[in-house]
């Protein structure tokens, strides 16, 4: 797991408090983050019977030619930890929208495989959540808000990435 935070040996650093544009800004974003992701699952449970969860493991497997992910790929690729994909995967299995298969090569790895009722339900489900993405957000945003948008995540995308790479 990635540590952002590194023990500085015993040295005591002055806290950088946020100032009070940027406080009002982190605060309105995870003020939108959380009632977007909240409207976005409640909608998504009501018109498909998909979790945000199993959406998310859904487009993962659709994204791949022949529908099927290592499942510590898939865990990778979310951010979940073992557990919770192995109990969620399960959970998907029993409604049918997946399936498990051992590996061939290595018979300790086993693949996550995109079932005929899986790529239904998610063909189903994405037109409603696209519209209802474009509609709460795109709508709301000119095209060079959105390119604002894209640059400003992917900047911080980067820094995630690169402090995961850091040693600690």
């Amino acid at each position: 797991m990635c540590q952002l935070f590194r023990y500085t040996g015993g040295v005591t650093q002055e806290t950088r408090w946020l100032d009070a544009g940027q406080q009002q800004a982190w605060r309105a974003y995870l003020r939108m983050q959380g009632e977007l992701n909240a409207r976005l699952s409640r909608d998504l449970q009501a018109n498909s019977d998909l979790s945000m969860a199993d959406f998310a493991v859904l487009v993962h497997l659709t994204d791949v030619p022949d529908g099927r992910v290592r499942v510590l790929e898939l865990a990778r690729n979310l951010h979940w930890e073992k557990s919770r994909i192995s109990h969620h995967i399960g959970r998907m299995e029993k409604r049918g929208l997946v399936r498990r298969e051992n590996c061939r090569s290595d018979g300790r790895g086993a693949f996550v495989v995109l079932t005929d009722e899986g790529r239904e339900a998610i063909e189903a489900a994405a037109p409603r959540h696209v519209e209802q993405v474009r509609e709460l957000m795109f709508d709301n945003l000119t095209d060079e808000e959105v390119a604002v948008l894209a640059r400003i995540s992917q900047r911080v995308v980067d820094k995630l990435t690169t402090a995961c790479d850091e040693p600690a």
